[in-house]
């Protein structure tokens, strides 16, 4: 097989080269950022592993020895899985190789907002100690969770945080009663943003979900409220946000993803005190890092030797 790693920021992709070396394959590598530059370093290729690089109706029509779609990471809203599945393409991902990254920085950053962390550190770089200066904190325990998406990560997030909080309520049309956990209330989307102080965000982008968080949501919450995302950049609309923490809806945003990353420099957001930005690192650890590569490849290996990938989402023929 010949096999295309179309954009990976990984530096040496060795590791991949080794998994499919010791298979038999070919690896080639590219620096692929539109289709046009997927189209033109894919041709004769028979599978290709993508990051960030779009894979859409156009480039798989362009593509007709194209056979699997391999993704690094959880989420595969770069490929048009629509068009996948009517050209008989496999695509394939990552499920689990960073639930408990992921959920660790989404209860890290919560906690950061509750209490106010990068406020009071700014405070103290200044030469200012006044625990006053970082405005009013409040206990927790009087205070309501909301957490959209209860997967594996919305799960375990929901878990660590939940004993602090007064109440729990959750949002997940896809998961059914009989697997929802306990002592979680089950709510609608607006009415979870109308009962919750903090919400955290788990869940996929689609076409669905793609701005779900805007003015009419933020709206719903009560006022000096906080939302985390960890999940997906498009879920969220910055200017949205940016509003909420100045007319005082939101009291703090904690966001680890963006709908454009990097975002464009001088971005409002990114210079408001209410705001915790990270450059999407939710997933990383040493270890997650190398099993996340680990299996992209390994998803193009198997199923090569078996004709069938472990961790597919669209299946082929």
């Amino acid at each position: 097989m010949r096999v295309l790693v179309t954009d990976a920021e990984y530096g040496s992709l060795d590791l991949e080269a080794d998994v499919l070396g010791a298979a038999g394959h070919e690896l080639l590598t590219a620096r692929c950022r539109t289709a046009a530059d997927v189209i033109g370093a894919a041709q004769d290729v028979d599978a290709v592993i993508v990051q960030y690089a779009p894979i859409s109706a156009e480039v798989l029509a362009a593509l007709p020895r194209l056979r699997l779609v391999s993704r690094y990471g959880v989420g595969v809203d770069v490929v048009d899985l629509e068009a996948a599945r009517a050209r008989g393409v496999w695509v394939c991902n990552v499920p689990d190789y960073g639930t408990v990254e992921v959920a660790l920085h989404a209860v890290a950053m919560l906690s950061a907002l509750l209490r106010n962390l990068a406020g009071h550190g700014r405070h103290v770089r200044e030469g200012r100690w006044d625990y006053r200066l970082g405005g009013p904190l409040r206990r927790p325990g009087g205070l309501t969770l909301g957490v959209v998406g209860l997967g594996r990560i919305g799960r375990m997030t929901m878990e660590r945080a939940a004993p602090w909080f007064g109440d729990v309520v959750g949002h997940d049309p896809y998961l059914p009663d009989a697997a929802w956990p306990d002592g979680v209330e089950r709510l609608g989307l607006e009415d979870l943003f109308a009962r919750s102080h903090a919400v955290t965000l788990h869940l996929p982008l689609t076409a669905e979900t793609q701005g779900l968080v805007g003015p009419d949501l933020l709206a719903r919450m009560p006022a000096g409220s906080y939302l985390v995302n960890t999940a997906r950049g498009g879920l969220v609309q910055p200017d949205a946000v940016l509003q909420a923490l100045e007319d005082g809806r939101l009291a703090g945003v904690a966001l680890d993803v963006l709908p454009e990353e990097p975002p464009p420099a001088g971005h409002a957001l990114l210079g408001h005190p209410g705001a915790l930005v990270t450059p999407h690192v939710a997933w990383y650890s040493q270890e997650s890092e190398v099993e996340l590569r680990r299996t992209a490849a390994e998803n193009v290996v198997v199923w090569a030797r078996t004709g069938r990938p472990v961790h597919w989402v669209v299946e082929g023929r």
